[in-house]
């Protein structure tokens, strides 16, 4: 198992695939994507290399990012060879749903077992301002298709937004009122590109957190291999509501995830300075060993906060850079 020197273990892997994106949501991407010079992103054999030598160090859980992980044409295909991978458990992917409606059933086919899909708000005319697209109805669909195709889990994903949706908690719930559907809050973080917009959109989690207790939402226990949000369950729901909230206290000391980024770096943080570049050791099958020793080494570079309290942003610039 790979872990580091603050006593922290390494189960979760969120690879990412891509950096475009098709969507130009103003807390990512506002201005879209932008192709920049250098080496493409990693291919279909580099993907399968890096996922034996993550499942040979006990990593189970894979999650597929991007960008928007579904812009690549080989998407299935992937989704086939890492479901594939011996040690894998649990296959996860975060999209923005443009795909959804007509490729929920096949992904789930070809092994995809959980899905995040970014609703950042229910009501039209503020999904389009967020996103840049009028396609509210058509994710909504996908989100349906993905029940109807029995995910193992279903989750929404809204970043909050001062004066934007931090007033839509109601219309959030309605939408977990029936459906067993995870709706996950996720507060807005600076990066190295968003102060201005950080300051003037940021809310803190705990108004959700809040609101959330007041109307008798509990807490739920941590289940092996969980993400960073805290679950919330109440008794008149069939849905749950996560919290993830990088600025709580201790919300560091659980990290039980490390990140790949499209071209192939290793970073041990969402906030650390540089990548490690995996990709000279995915060239060959015989560089396995090579590559888990180098991942296993690695593992004592990782600190033991993200320091984003005190200002730091490391150097991540866009989330779309490697994942979120």
């Amino acid at each position: 198992m790979l872990h580091d020197s603050h006593g922290r273990t390494f189960e979760y892997l969120r690879l990412s695939i891509t950096e475009i994106c098709n969507f130009s949501c103003t807390y990512c991407l506002p201005d879209g994507y932008r192709k920049k010079p250098g080496p493409g992103f990693l291919q279909l054999d580099e993907i399968a290399r890096l996922a034996r030598a993550f499942a040979d160090l006990g990593t189970w859980k894979i999650r597929i990012t991007g960008g928007e992980p579904s812009v690549r044409r080989d998407f299935t295909k992937i989704i086939e060879t890492l479901s594939q991978t011996p040690g894998v458990r649990r296959l996860a992917t975060t999209t923005n749903g443009y795909r959804l409606k007509e490729h929920a059933q096949s992904w789930r086919t070809a092994g995809l077992q959980a899905i995040n899909v970014s609703v950042d708000s229910f009501r039209p005319d503020i999904f389009h301002a967020v996103t840049g697209h009028d396609r509210l109805d058509e994710v909504k669909a996908g989100i349906e298709a993905c029940l109807e195709a029995d995910y193992e889990a279903v989750k929404v994903n809204a970043v909050l937004l001062k004066g934007i949706n931090d007033n839509d908690l109601g219309a959030f719930l309605d939408f977990v009122r029936h459906r067993p559907v995870s709706m996950r809050f996720i507060e807005l973080m600076r990066t190295g590109d968003n102060a201005e917009y950080f300051t003037r959109y940021h809310v803190p989690a705990s108004v959700v957190s809040d609101a959330l207790e007041r109307d008798g939402w509990v807490r739920k226990t941590r289940t092996p291999g969980a993400g960073p949000a805290v679950e919330y369950i109440h008794g008149d729901y069939v849905g749950s509501i996560g919290l993830i909230a990088p600025y709580a206290k201790d919300f560091c000391k659980s990290c039980n995830r490390l990140r790949v980024s499209a071209l192939g770096k290793l970073h041990l943080c969402l906030f650390a300075e540089l990548g490690m570049d995996l990709r000279p050791l995915l060239q060959s099958d015989d560089q396995l060993d090579e590559l888990k020793f180098f991942l296993g080494r690695s593992m004592h570079s990782k600190v033991v906060s993200h320091f984003l309290d005190d200002g730091v942003t490391g150097g991540n610039h866009r989330f779309a850079d490697i994942g979120g």
